[in-house]
């Protein structure tokens, strides 16, 4: 990379900040350390940012090679992410793990499964707290769930494709 303004660290350290917000649903600030460089500069300004996959495309990745792991606490972040985005509904989520059972193991993919179950439910306690918080009704807040392309689907289903 070279000085100019493009590759200059701070605007590097910019867009890896700005791809980790837009990955995860919320924001970063900056912090120092060698490691935090490499995760925000290499990682999530190159890595994440390279054209040829969506963001969707790469957590659906990263929720397999992770449950393939056994990385269910770096899995819950995904996942909270990816339903935070209107990625994944909670019902293709159970799809995934079930159908990561069969690739994986049926103990890890169970264990996916039940972590999805586990992050839905604290997503919908936080929301009702939010928007009675807010004063809204609760019916606003339980709706169902929808597809990246907003049509509605029951939580239970498994989307036909």
């Amino acid at each position: 990379m070279g000085g100019g303004d493009d590759g200059s660290a701070d605007t590097v350290r910019q867009r890896g900040l700005a791809k980790m917000a837009e990955v995860y649903g919320t924001e970063f600030q900056n912090y120092p350390g060698d490691h935090f460089a490499m995760t925000a500069d290499h990682l999530f300004a190159e890595i994440w940012s390279r054209p040829g996959l969506s963001i969707r495309d790469r957590r659906l990745i990263l929720l397999g090679a992770l449950t393939a792991q056994g990385l269910m606490d770096t899995a819950g972040i995904q996942i909270g992410a990816a339903l935070r985005n209107k990625e994944l509904t909670e019902a293709q989520l159970h799809e995934i793990a079930l159908f990561l059972c069969y690739y994986v193991g049926w103990p890890s993919g169970t264990k996916l499964d039940l972590l999805v179950g586990t992050i839905v439910a604290q997503q919908k306690k936080a929301a009702r707290k939010q928007a009675e918080a807010e004063g809204e009704s609760e019916s606003s807040v339980l709706s169902e769930d929808r597809t990246p392309s907003g049509d509605a689907v029951q939580s239970d289903a498994v989307p036909s494709e």
